[in-house]
């Protein structure tokens, strides 16, 4: 298992849980980082924080500092579900 901030730009994985019971964990959920989800990195900024992710069809810049709040397992082929 990995945290979101170790994907490279293109991987994609399921997510498995979101650590934390702090606001920023619950507003992270609320968004849809949720155990189930499929997500991918898409890029990141040129000093490399924030990252940039797609999931359910949007687009969400993360600091590297919430990405490693999300763990996930598996590096797979951008797909709907896991």
């Amino acid at each position: 298992m990995i945290t979101l901030d170790e994907l490279t730009n293109g991987q994609s994985a399921c997510i498995v849980d979101c650590t934390g019971d702090d606001e920023i964990t619950m507003r992270l959920m609320e968004l849809g980082f949720l155990p189930g989800e499929s997500v991918e990195r898409v890029g990141q900024s040129p000093f490399g924080d924030p990252i940039e992710f797609r999931l359910n069809g949007c687009r969400y810049s993360l600091r590297k500092s919430e990405a490693k709040r999300i763990i996930t397992k598996g590096l797979e082929p951008v797909r709907k579900g896991c």
